[in-house]
């Protein structure tokens, strides 16, 4: 059998491109590494929300956890956006889904009594653990999950993402709660801690 030139030619071209993605692949999946892992940290960030309870306008009462961003409640457009909401009920901050406050959406809370917030390391999958119907008192000692609203993602899927957050301050009287939380960026992932 006779080869031309071009048959050699393409011969190799196509060993040195086969050659070539074996070596991005082995180099890729060196040391046990996931080349399709979503990489993400655990670094809490800290965040001061408001009580709606307090008479100022204008005050960020209200957090959205994917997007990280605080929100004032009244302002036109927020509606849907955010996952809590902070007033004052019975002397006591508490945190409101947005169902408390007649919005309809699928964000939840779910408690963790009496633990820390780096032993949470996976949202409850029970929607049994979840509440969207009830104000939650925040208490120091315990963890609360988040399972956020539904958000578009990617190739139309429909997106929950999940946060872990414990109270650094709450301070009734003047209103405020400070938290730290953790948020895990990837779609429908109740992990709480990243992969290693």
């Amino acid at each position: 059998m006779n080869q031309t030139s071009g048959q050699r030619y393409q011969y190799v071209r196509a060993v040195l491109a086969l050659v070539g993605v074996s070596a991005i692949f082995m180099t890729a999946t060196a040391c046990d590494d996931n080349p399709f892992a979503f990489n993400w940290d655990d670094i809490p960030d800290t965040v001061l929300l408001y009580s709606m309870a307090r008479p100022e306008l204008g005050l960020v009462s209200a957090y959205a956890f994917f997007d990280g961003v605080e929100l004032e409640v009244e302002v036109p457009g927020a509606t849907g956006q955010w996952d809590i909401a902070i007033d004052t009920r019975g002397g006591k901050i508490v945190m409101l889904p947005p169902p408390m406050l007649g919005i309809y959406t699928d964000a939840e809370i779910a408690t963790f009594e009496n633990t820390l917030l780096a032993d949470v390391t996976e949202a409850p999958s029970d929607s049994l653990e979840y509440v969207s119907d009830q104000a939650v008192t925040v208490e120091f000692g315990n963890v609360y999950v988040i399972k956020t609203n539904r958000s578009p993602g990617s190739f139309g899927r429909s997106c929950r993402y999940h946060a872990k957050l414990e109270a650094v301050d709450i301070d009734p009287v003047g209103g405020t709660f400070i938290f730290r939380h953790v948020t895990n960026p990837v779609c429908n992932d109740r992990d709480l801690v990243p992969p290693n």
